[in-house]
């Protein structure tokens, strides 16, 4: 199996991203495909999500600091991280400051990576040059949405940057739309999945519904498959694994 490389992406916070990336990558690893989860984010949610002590990660890597060696945390079988957090300010300078080819830093630091099935960059709520180097690092994007008027106003936004890059970085293509937060007993979680099925039609993934045991899973260090394996999130995150597995 070659690497596939996928960014859960979107300019808007409080989607769930991280949420769905960690999930994900836990089903895809329980599952038999060797997983690595990149922290892109400030915030460094991975690691704490998982309950992993995190050393070096992402920033020392690109700021030349650590190796890929010293960076992959073996965080469950088959399921690896390399964690993000507040020294990642750092190595956004470091893009800033580069006069050339600042928007492929991101892949030279990870172009020996071995050894993974999956590769799935969880990214920070903005668009700035690390998110930028994300998207020409990955060939793969799942977009979260949560089902919120606001949320589903700034998609378009969002994909109009994304054709930018496109123009620039041959073969990156939207894989899915994830909607998350789905409420069937709310009318405008189903109003808001029509209109984002009849925007962007083919194009939206089963969604995920909400469940609280998801929001309370990190709190315990652990994915939803260890918190509560028998929930509608584990389920939902189960069946996302599947068909990005079979690269649908």
């Amino acid at each position: 199996m070659t690497l596939r490389k996928v960014a859960f992406t979107n300019a808007k916070g409080g989607v769930a991203k991280t949420t769905t990336c960690v999930n994900v990558g836990a089903a895809l690893a329980r599952r038999g495909h060797r997983t690595l989860l990149i922290d892109c984010d400030t915030q460094g949610q991975v690691t704490k999500s998982l309950g992993v002590r995190a050393g070096e990660g992402l920033a020392e890597l690109v700021q030349g600091e650590a190796g890929l060696e010293d960076v992959q945390i073996e965080a469950r079988e088959n399921l690896f991280v390399i964690a993000g957090g507040g020294t990642l300010s750092g190595a956004k300078r470091l893009i800033s400051r580069r006069d050339m080819r600042s928007e492929l830093v991101l892949s030279e630091a990870l172009a020996d990576l071995r050894g993974y099935d999956f590769v799935l960059l969880d990214t920070a709520p903005s668009w700035d040059v690390l998110n930028v180097n994300c998207l020409f690092y990955v060939e793969e994007l799942l977009i979260p949405v949560s089902m919120e008027v606001l949320a589903l106003q700034g998609i378009g936004d969002f994909l109009g940057r994304v054709r930018q890059v496109q123009l620039y970085r041959e073969g990156l293509r939207i894989s899915g739309i994830i909607p998350t937060f789905y409420d069937a007993r709310v009318r405008k979680s189903a109003e808001i999945l029509e209109q984002l099925e009849q925007h962007f039609p083919g194009a939206v993934w089963p969604a995920v519904r909400y469940n609280s045991k998801l929001s309370e899973a990190p709190g315990f260090g652990q994915h939803i498959f260890e918190y509560a394996k028998k929930s509608n999130g584990a389920a939902d995150h189960a069946r996302l694994a599947e068909r990005l597995a079979k690269g649908a």
